[in-house]
């Protein structure tokens, strides 16, 4: 019977990721986030301002992205300064 080599059970060696992945790992957390952050807060806020329908949907959107794209670019800096 030959010898069962590196590849035991179908499992492969995996390298650390790249600089790169880190960065773009980093930035998906950091969008993860910033949007739930902001969905909790600027729905409270919008709710207590009296926000309904359609204007309570858009500037919910408008305020998770823009926390999301906030926040996901200073932790994805933030891991590239790290590497």
């Amino acid at each position: 019977m030959p010898a069962i080599g590196g590849n035991v059970y179908g499992q492969q060696h995996r390298s650390q990721p790249s600089c790169w992945d880190r960065v773009k790992y980093g930035f998906a957390m950091g969008m993860c986030v910033g949007v739930a952050s902001g969905g909790v807060f600027c729905g409270i806020n919008a709710l207590r301002l009296g926000l309904r329908g359609r204007e309570l949907l858009t500037s919910m959107a408008k305020v998770m992205l823009q926390g999301g794209g906030t926040f996901g670019t200073f932790m994805s800096i933030g891991t590239a300064i790290r590497c």
